[in-house]
């Protein structure tokens, strides 16, 4: 009987967990597609793209100060977790006229990590009231052209997210000034995305002809 016990322990049990988790990454292990063909940064010249990147997309607004507390957040529990992947970044679009103001936020945000996928394009009201809006949410930008929400672009341009979320239903994007937000959904949600394209790599190098 205890080798029975032993054995089951030692073998069988390992084994069911594993098909446990397997199971739950193939069922959920993807985020929900909300909007697809989200305008590219047509207006950021040839700088900044959406394109074959996985991105995380803000809106700071005009009063870059009141904004910067919801940038330390997202630099700590976000990208300085994740900056060290490829094909990631942070795309800030600022109307024109927050230049200066942006200079100040990124010296603070340098003093804290390296910040070179950080970028910031600037752009006037009717360009970025258009970006935001093919976005397709259920937000909206303050008088200020900000919002403390970001969104994850995914490599082909479409707006991720989930569609089951227990306390919004559908959840567009992920609210800069809570940090439970940052910590409980958005950092679990960027890791799905990049195990996504991690795996779908690894099915790509073992198709290939050998």
């Amino acid at each position: 009987m205890k080798k029975t016990l032993v054995l089951v322990t030692l073998f069988i049990l390992p084994i069911g967990i594993y098909l446990f988790f397997a199971s739950g990454i193939t069922n959920f292990g993807r985020l929900a597609t909300l909007t697809k063909d989200v305008p590219e940064i047509d207006f950021a010249g040839n700088a900044v793209s959406l394109d074959g990147k996985i991105t995380v997309l803000g809106f700071l607004g005009k009063d870059v100060d009141s904004k910067k507390g919801n940038a330390f957040n997202l630099n700590q529990k976000i990208y300085k977790r994740f900056n060290e992947f490829n094909d990631f970044q942070f795309v800030m679009v600022m109307p024109k006229g927050t230049e200066q103001g942006v200079e100040e936020l990124k010296k603070e945000l340098e003093q804290l990590a390296d910040i070179g996928k950080w970028n910031f394009v600037f752009g006037d009201e009717d360009e970025i009231n258009g970006l935001f809006m093919g976005l397709k949410t259920n937000l909206s930008l303050d008088g200020n052209l900000g919002t403390p929400f970001v969104f994850i672009i995914d490599k082909n341009r479409v707006l991720r997210g989930r569609d089951d979320d227990e306390d919004e239903g559908v959840k567009y994007g992920f609210d800069t000034s809570s940090v439970a937000d940052l910590n409980n959904k958005m950092e679990d949600d960027v890791k799905i995305i990049l195990a996504e394209y991690r795996m779908a790599l690894k099915k790509n190098t073992a198709d290939r002809p050998k």
